[in-house]
């Protein structure tokens, strides 16, 4: 079993996207988590070439949330693309990142993802309400690499 599928449980995958649907039920947003063991690039620059692999570069509102974790690294970014960047506080991706890690130092990696891509959730929603004609433009599922 690899470090990536080790590092959380089929359930607690189940639970993080479940949080991934909750937290894009009320926003035009998406989010995304992606896993691997470890990236020999810097950890940004493997977070943007993960976003744009995943496509979350076309979303219509260019508002997707990207949740990056190198396991065995023990890095993870959050990155956010141009429209919800443009609109959330500065300081709002390290409030988000600060939830994650004091979970994560106590090894309590779903609750740590699950409460990011909650905060990250409800940012989107104050920026971007849901719409009548919106639709779930990416796939909620974890990907891996």
């Amino acid at each position: 079993m690899s470090k990536v599928e080790a590092f959380l449980t089929k359930d607690e995958e189940q639970e993080i996207i479940a949080a991934i649907r909750t937290a894009e039920t009320n926003t035009s947003g998406e989010i995304r988590v992606h896993m691997e063991a470890t990236s020999t690039k810097d950890h940004f620059d493997r977070t943007l070439e993960v976003f744009h692999m995943l496509k979350m570069n076309n979303t219509k509102d260019e508002n997707a949330v990207l949740i990056y974790v190198a396991v065995k690294d023990k890095k993870f970014v959050i990155y956010g693309d141009k429209g919800i960047n443009n609109v959330v506080p500065s300081d709002f991706w390290n409030a988000t990142k600060d939830v994650m890690q004091n979970h994560f130092k106590n090894n309590n990696f779903k609750q740590g993802l699950v409460e990011g891509i909650l905060k990250a959730g409800e940012e989107l929603k104050e920026h971007f309400p849901w719409q009548i004609d919106d639709e779930n433009e990416l796939s909620n599922e974890i990907s891996k690499g």
